[in-house]
């Protein structure tokens, strides 16, 4: 035996490079009275990018607006357009959730997805609890307590029992929730905008979703992410777990690749610094309320030249910290930008990370 192979004899074999996931979020947003056109197109992003090799699309609810609002809905029609792509939700507001019916249309779009939810909740828009028949309410608290009667139901758990005679069920049975989908419960994300609700969800022992709107004022966007990770992680390991801690991070990740994207793109960049939230909003979509600076901070637009965006992922420290890596498409773009965009970013940006498509 050489010296090489018995120094190595009893060595463990060196890992493979850890390969990072891609996915994206699309607002499914639409101009007043073009619903059905943009839920159609939404259907085709997701057919376009799962031929990329796209890892997980992500679509937002967004209650009475020019958005989608019902993703569990939108999820089980793509299912029947694609075969592998993860279909995830980043956020279901749960404040104003029935926590037993949204457990039983998750289990139910879950298994005609064939087991390729990833369900993202979070604590979502406030200001409609009297719409919902809801008291005023502290919004944080009420997710919560929603969140434990989601868990419970989609793991088969005893969500209640028969108080009176129900026809032909008697009184004193026990409930639970059918059908669920046995492994849907690893797959529960929660969204994080701080370190202190990151850390929560780590105790929870939920997957993370951190998105590109941070509580406060934060300086560097990048290192404030990383701490939040760090902590989610102490938090999660805390106590024992059956699976793995996850952590996606979102960003804007706009690639170049000709000058009149070069033009756009800026264009975009400079509208999300001088509106925020409320930039990239479809035609007909309500005003967003002012909010004061010191609230929030938004992620920095990465964009211009391929090479520069990737100079720019690779020197955030948040960004190999994350299982997953969620480019966030601007609202207002159509179909024909957004399938440019998600093929640039597959092509000439994510690579780069360390991701291969999971179509090859």
């Amino acid at each position: 035996m050489s010296a090489s192979a018995s120094a190595g004899a009893g060595a463990a074999e060196p890992s493979a490079p850890r390969r990072p996931k891609l996915g994206f979020n699309a607002r499914i947003a639409f101009p007043t009275g073009h619903a059905a056109e943009a839920l159609r197109d939404g259907i085709e992003l997701f057919r376009v990018a799962e031929q990329l090799g796209y890892d997980t699309g992500w679509v937002y609810q967004r209650h009475f607006d020019n958005y989608l609002a019902s993703p569990l809905v939108f999820h089980a029609a793509v299912a029947q357009h694609t075969e592998r792509i993860g279909l995830g939700t980043a956020i279901i507001g749960v404040r104003y959730e029935d926590p037993v019916l949204l457990a039983e249309a998750a289990g139910t779009a879950d298994l005609l997805s064939g087991g390729r939810l990833q369900i993202g909740l979070g604590t979502g828009q406030g200001g409609f609890d009297a719409v919902f028949g809801q008291d005023p309410n502290d919004g944080r608290d009420q997710s919560q307590a929603r969140l434990a009667g989601f868990l419970r139901g989609i793991r088969g758990e005893r969500v209640g029992v028969v108080s009176d005679p129900a026809g032909l069920v008697a009184a004193g049975t026990e409930l639970v929730v059918r059908p669920t989908s046995p492994t849907l419960a690893a797959r529960i994300w929660y969204g994080g905008g701080s370190v202190a609700s990151a850390e929560r969800v780590g105790s929870q022992g939920l997957r993370l979703l951190l998105s590109t709107i941070l509580s406060g004022q934060i300086d560097d966007y990048g290192a404030e992410l990383a701490r939040a990770i760090e902590a989610y992680h102490a938090a999660y390991a805390a106590v024992p777990r059956t699976s793995p801690a996850r952590v996606a991070v979102a960003r804007s990740v706009l690639p170049a690749t000709s000058p009149e994207l070069a033009r756009l793109y800026a264009s975009y960049d400079e509208e999300r610094r001088t509106q925020g939230p409320a930039a990239s909003r479809p035609r007909g979509a309500l005003a967003p309320a002012a909010a004061p600076p010191a609230r929030f901070t938004m992620s920095p637009v990465h964009h211009g030249d391929p090479s520069a965006v990737v100079d720019q992922l690779l020197a955030d420290p948040s960004v190999p910290l994350a299982e997953e890596l969620i480019a966030f498409l601007p609202p207002a773009f159509g179909l024909r930008e957004n399938l440019r965009l998600l093929e640039d970013i597959a092509t000439t940006v994510a690579p780069h990370l360390g991701w291969a498509s999971a179509a090859s």
